[in-house]
Order: C-alpha cells, then sequence, then structure tokens
C-alpha cells in the first residue's frame, strides 16, 4: 500500500485499524510486495498485528513503466516513450539498481526487474519496487545459490536455468535490466525464443540486426536526429546487458556510465544470444 504524504525519516509502525482508516478500508489495491535510493521506492511504515502484516510506501501517481510501454494507446505512450525520457528513465533505474548492488552493506539482488516493478513518479522518474524474490549476500560473494529459479519470464537470466551458462550473481540483475530496455526502445514484449511465434523475430535478434546494420529502430513517434543516436545507444548498452555470459555483462556501475557517456566511445557487442566463453565487457 502506498501514502501520499509523510513527514518522517525513518519507517513508521501503524496498528491495523490506523491503516484501515487510511487507506479507506484499502479501497484502492495499487500492488504489493522496497529500500534508500531515489530510485527505489521508499517505505513509510509497517504492521505487525498477529497475522496481520503490511508495509506501507510512499503513493506513486504515475502508475508502472509497463502501463506505457505496453498500453496500446499513442497518447500515454507520448508522455514517456521519446529518446530522452526513455534514458532518462533507464538511467534512474541503472542507478536505483547500482545502489541495491553496491551501495549498502550487503548486496541485494532483486531477481524480478521488469516493467511491472518499475513505478513512476509524478515527474516520471521511476522508483524500483517488490522485493518479494529479493536475496541478500555479502559484498565479496561472488556467486549464490538458489533453490528454484527466481523472477518472470521474459527477464530471467539463462544461468538461472542452466549452470552451463555459468553462475548466479548480481549479473543476473543486468540480464533483466538490458530486457527491460530493449522492450523501452521497441515497445515490444519480449519472450522466450523458443515460444516466440514464427511470424515475429526474437526480440534481441531483431533489435540485434536493427543496430549491427545503422537501420532505425521503430519508435513511436518521429524523432531528431539525435534522439535516434539516444534510442541507439540505448539498444547497445541493453545489447551488453543481456549477453549470455554473465562475465560479458557490464555491472551497474559501468551500465551508468555508458548511459551518462557518448555513443561514440560505446564498442558493439557480440551476438547476445549467441554464448562466448571468453569474451568480456571491455
Amino acid at each position: 500500500m502506498f501514502l501520499k504524504t509523510y513527514d518522517t525519516s525513518k519507517p513508521t509502525r501503524y496498528t491495523f485499524s490506523e491503516i484501515k482508516k487510511i487507506t479507506r478500508r484499502f479501497k484502492d489495491k495499487l500492488g504489493h510486495g522496497g529500500y534508500g535510493s531515489v530510485n527505489i521506492v521508499r517505505l513509510l511504515g509497517f504492521c505487525s498485528e498477529g497475522t496481520r502484516r503490511a508495509l506501507i510506501y510512499e503513493f506513486m501517481p504515475k502508475d508502472s513503466l509497463e502501463k506505457y510501454i505496453f498500453s496500446g494507446n499513442s497518447i500515454i505512450s507520448q508522455e514517456l516513450l521519446v529518446p530522452d525520457k526513455m534514458l532518462d528513465i533507464a538511467l534512474g533505474i541503472a542507478r536505483g539498481m547500482e545502489y541495491l548492488h553496491q551501495g549498502c552493506n550487503q548486496r541485494i539482488l532483486h531477481f524480478d526487474i521488469k516493467p511491472h516493478n518499475i513505478l513512476l513518479d509524478y515527474n516520471f522518474n521511476p522508483k524500483i519496487s517488490d522485493f518479494g524474490l529479493a536475496k541478500l549476500c555479502t559484498r565479496d560473494q561472488s556467486i549464490i545459490t538458489l533453490t528454484a529459479a527466481r523472477g518472470t519470464m521474459g527477464y530471467i537470466a539463462p544461468e538461472i536455468y542452466s549452470r552451463n551458462f555459468g553462475g548466479i550473481s548480481y549479473k543476473s540483475d543486468v540480464y533483466s535490466f538490458g530486457m527491460l530496455v530493449l522492450e523501452m526502445v521497441s515497445g515490444r514484449r519480449n519472450s522466450d525464443p523458443s515460444t516466440e511465434s514464427q511470424n515475429q523475430e526474437y526480440l534481441p535478434e531483431w533489435i540485434y540486426e536493427k543496430v549491427i546494420t545503422g537501420e532505425e529502430l521503430v519508435l513511436t513517434l518521429e524523432v531528431t536526429p539525435e534522439g535516434k543516436e539516444k534510442a541507439r545507444q540505448l539498444a547497445i548498452v541493453a545489447l551488453w546487458c543481456i549477453q549470455w555470459n554473465p562475465r560479458s555483462r557490464p555491472s551497474m556501475t559501468k551500465v551508468v556510465n555508458m548511459l551518462t557517456g557518448s555513443l561514440q566511445n560505446l564498442q558493439m557487442p557480440p551476438k547476445p544470444f549467441v554464448p562466448s566463453e571468453n569474451y568480456r565487457m571491455p
């Protein structure tokens, strides 16, 4: 649940009756499932009374990123799907993830980065939400173990399915971020290549061919040459992030640097859907 106003710097404990009053008896459910970066949904309070448990977050009025990417409503999409705004949103998400991976005493692996879990404030600033699948690990722990796959189909890194691709680590979140950015740039949903329609090319492959041949990416609106460069920059960064070999993916710190740098300084990655055992991010 989410609050529009608050005046405290740390989470407050509420009684269950107080929460019912604040939420008008839970009239509106916006989501369920956050921590101290500007790009992470802020936890304001909590309730723990017997079996009644709740977390209270800041209110995010613009809903989720998913609404704008896949709405099918051109008026709604025009608010967001322009290269300048896409770059700002991708950078905000990247900074939030960098904080989770590098800015805490323990590293926080989210394991469910996707458009639905990116909420937007009044100014369309993105904030990461829903930490229900998150896992803590020490900063020096390079590989972690999972008893079962975590995440949402289409955003799950290949090593989570099979250790033949490498070990599970913070680089698994990087993969999810890359898939999210490809969806932003294309306006298309990503899905697993094994279930893709024969009439529709696998999204990463489609984007890769557009970038490698210098073709324009299909965007919702006509854009300036500068805007086209920003869209290309986003696509190249995303293609680095979805490399099948985790060692070939950049850290989120590197991603932030790539997004704030110039397109001319970016190298084209190898095909992300073909494993490259010995290739690492330069």
